[in-house]
């Protein structure tokens, strides 16, 4: 397992690497529209690359590395509508960078118009999770995860036979395969190389450069360094608020906790990671609740109703929220949390003592708000890397 180097080291070689005209190239492949030209074969397996501040050592499975033709082939994948079935959505149809990679709907709706009943989750910093994917944890890895949405019969609602044919047809996809795994024969060309491109693509989306990191000093920024307005600081330490005692049980507007690092930290990735029931629907037994969510993979009853927490990095960016998109706003959910915390057996335990909310005032709210934007990443969802290659 490997360290993560700094995404600006990546940006850099993609950029050296899609330069000019490729002489390498089967002359039969038509690269018109398309920006990509690797010089060379680079695996980043160096551990001497730095790691992103705050973060954990992001891990790369030893038998799918990051190389400069991988990540590329990924992106490419990512943005092809050739995945689906009527050629009409790609992975980028639900999942766009001006949003963080997330979407601007509820729920996404695949190519034959069927809505689906989970939000979109935002794609950044996918490489730093150990616990498995989508709200309900139910991929192990990411190569898993990416495999899903072609098959899903009301998202792109494919099947990866036909996919790998398109594939094998293509002289651009044979050359692109080739470059990035060594094959020497298209029938090689399968679903798990495929996933294994898509993932390095989504391993490099690392988001780091918000606001509030530049003011950390743990981002590159030219100039004077941003700083914090009053409001922004008074959200911040209000969100990281951890007194004990009284302050468990009593409103924040009476300075109590308002509970919100414990599932989303303070630094870092804004995430734990787990699964948690964040009180979003009144059950009285397990079997309550309609989306069981978590406890639809684990199998065990208590971890019905639960979901991942997801990251707050770029959260103004990728609303509605909930796993079911409920809320539009951020201030309705701050909302929800401050006043209609629902009762159920498995409430989290920072929420439960809580019911039927943390007690914000509207002053508060606004600052928590005015704080979470500090974590909107424009370099992010600006950087040409990630864009559409095509």
């Amino acid at each position: 397992m490997k360290k993560l180097f700094f995404i600006s080291i990546l940006s850099t070689l993609l950029l050296i690497t899609a330069c000019g005209p490729d002489e390498d190239l089967d002359p039969g492949y038509d690269l018109t529209g398309i920006n990509y030209n690797p010089k060379t074969h680079v695996i980043f397996s160096d551990p001497d690359f730095p790691t992103v501040p705050n973060f954990p050592i992001m891990e790369i499975p030893s038998d799918n590395p990051l190389t400069v033709e991988g990540v590329y082939l990924g992106r490419m994948l990512f943005y092809d509508p050739i995945l689906s079935a009527d050629s009409t959505q790609s992975c980028s149809s639900c999942h766009h960078q001006e949003n963080a990679f997330a979407e601007p709907l509820s729920v996404s709706v695949g190519i034959d118009g069927i809505a689906g009943t989970r939000n979109a989750m935002p794609l950044f910093n996918l490489g730093y999770n150990p616990n498995g994917f989508f709200w309900d944890g139910r991929s192990a890895s990411l190569e898993v995860q990416a495999l899903e949405p072609v098959e899903n019969p009301i998202e792109l609602h494919e099947n990866w036979d036909n996919v790998q044919a398109k594939f094998r047809r293509s002289p651009m996809y044979r050359e692109q395969f080739r470059k990035a795994f060594g094959i020497e024969n298209s029938n090689e060309i399968d679903k798990e190389l495929a996933a294994k491109a898509l993932s390095q693509f989504m391993r490099t989306m690392v988001s780091w450069r918000s606001k509030f990191d530049k003011a950390l000093g743990n981002a590159p920024y030219s100039g004077l360094r941003p700083v914090l307005t009053e409001q922004e600081d008074t959200g911040r330490q209000l969100f990281i608020r951890e007194l004990g005692g009284a302050a468990d049980t009593a409103p924040v507007s009476n300075g109590g906790n308002a509970e919100c690092q414990h599932c989303h930290q303070t630094s870092g990735l804004f995430t734990n990671n787990s699964y948690r029931n964040n009180g979003l629907d009144f059950a009285n037994n397990f079997d309550d609740f309609v989306d069981k969510g978590f406890g639809m993979v684990t199998g065990i009853s208590a971890d019905n109703g639960k979901f991942r927490t997801p990251s707050l990095r770029n959260i103004e960016l990728t609303g509605p929220y909930m796993h079911d998109g409920r809320f539009e706003t951020l201030e309705e959910v701050l909302r929800f949390y401050s006043e209609h915390i629902k009762s159920s057996p498995n409430i989290d335990s920072n929420l439960g003592n809580k019911i039927p909310g943390v007690g914000f005032s509207d002053a508060q709210i606004q600052a928590i708000i005015a704080f979470l934007k500090t974590l909107t990443d424009d370099d992010f969802i600006n950087d040409p890397q990630f864009s559409n290659p095509f």
